[in-house]
């Protein structure tokens, strides 16, 4: 384990500068650190003992000669902003549960409160290409988790980690955004001001990559195992079998932290994942308190989170044709045979249920539940 004391400014430089070095990844990185004990110490070693470790020859030829212009490049970007911070596996403010797992960052470049990383979390991801119930079982359980003072980390994507930072925010809470790009960077650029609200909200956006990185395909599946790491627990609320939630999940096992899965219909291929999960000792989730109740004692900040984040199935049977609209697709023709009402009767009241915002209409004249 590297020295706690080595965080000063001129030892962050070699710690960016090696951090840059090609084909010396997460993996190498740590094993260099074990060996030499400092990032300093790495570059003072000189030719002789780097080839002895067999080190690439691009490498080798990096330590001899550091790229400090892009190591200036980088401090000059955490110097532009009040809120910017470098935390590495050597500094006091490193988070524990990050520490513990796996082929933890060597970095972590953080925009915002990084106190956020060490308070209490639990990571909520799922589909880039969610139904309309998974949206609002995102959104609602965000909110309760934070309402019951639990932190919300996902990964700042279109589709269930949108909706679990904004219900976080929603609720009150802070929420992490887990980029796969450099943390100059905001992917998908639309989601910019959306990472705006994280950082005012109390919350912080973090990488491990540095400023300039793109969005590679690789990046973000490494990224995952951040996202896990930094949590006591992992919601998946909806996935398909090949999914990047369930490389999350999968991940979260593997840290020795809770997974809970959101059940879905048979028929939608996003809830496969997520009874794949559950068939295979996932935590079913269907309101908030099956989270917070395998959490550890006294971590809830605000510890009466009441019902919220409960299905609108538990609130009772909503009356007329409402109660044979379920939240998956049903279409006119499947209403008509349930309920024995003419195909125009169920359209206007589908019209009237859809203009008070409790059903919406989908592609193809089905209809599904919005509350």
């Amino acid at each position: 384990m590297v020295a706690v004391t080595d965080v000063d400014a001129d030892a962050l430089r070699f710690w960016l500068a090696l951090h840059r070095a090609p084909l010396i990844g997460n993996r190498r990185f740590h094993r260099l650190l074990a060996h030499f004990g400092t990032p300093r110490a790495v570059f003072a070693a000189g030719r002789p003992v780097w080839e002895a470790l067999n080190l690439p020859a691009r490498s080798i030829d990096y330590l001899a000669k550091p790229d400090w212009a892009r190591v200036d490049a980088d401090l000059a970007w955490l110097a532009a902003g009040a809120d910017r911070r470098l935390l590495t596996l050597a500094h006091p403010e490193y988070p524990t549960r990050l520490r513990e797992v796996d082929d933890p960052p060597a970095l972590l470049f953080v925009t915002g409160q990084a106190a956020a990383l060490a308070g209490p979390l639990v990571a909520v991801v799922g589909s880039r290409s969610p139904t309309p119930a998974g949206l609002k079982a995102a959104r609602e359980l965000s909110q309760a988790l934070a309402a019951a003072g639990i932190g919300v980390v996902s990964g700042l994507a279109v589709g269930i980690d949108a909706a679990a930072h904004q219900g976080a925010l929603a609720g009150g809470g802070v929420t992490l955004a887990v980029a796969g790009t450099g943390p100059d960077q905001v992917y998908p650029r639309y989601h910019a001001k959306l990472a705006a609200e994280i950082v005012v909200g109390g919350g912080a956006l973090v990488s491990e990559y540095p400023p300039g990185t793109g969005p590679l395909a690789a990046n973000f599946p490494r990224r995952n195992r951040i996202i896990s790491g930094l949590s006591h627990g992992t919601l998946v609320v909806e996935a398909a079998l090949r999914s990047g939630s369930l490389i999350t999940a999968r991940l979260a096992l593997e840290q020795g932290r809770d997974v809970f899965a959101v059940p879905g219909s048979i028929y939608s291929p996003q809830a496969c994942g997520c009874n794949a999960l559950i068939q295979q000792g996932a935590k079913l989730v269907q309101t908030v308190a099956d989270i917070l109740e395998e959490l550890p004692a006294g971590i809830c900040l605000r510890p009466d989170p009441g019902s919220a984040g409960e299905s609108g199935a538990m609130a009772g049977e909503p009356s007329g044709i409402l109660k044979y609209i379920a939240y998956e697709p049903v279409t006119v023709d499947t209403l008509v045979a349930a309920t024995g009402l003419s195909a125009d009767r169920i359209s206007t009241e589908l019209l009237e249920l859809e203009l008070q915002g409790a059903v919406n209409a989908l592609p193809g004249g089905a209809y599904i539940r919005a509350e």
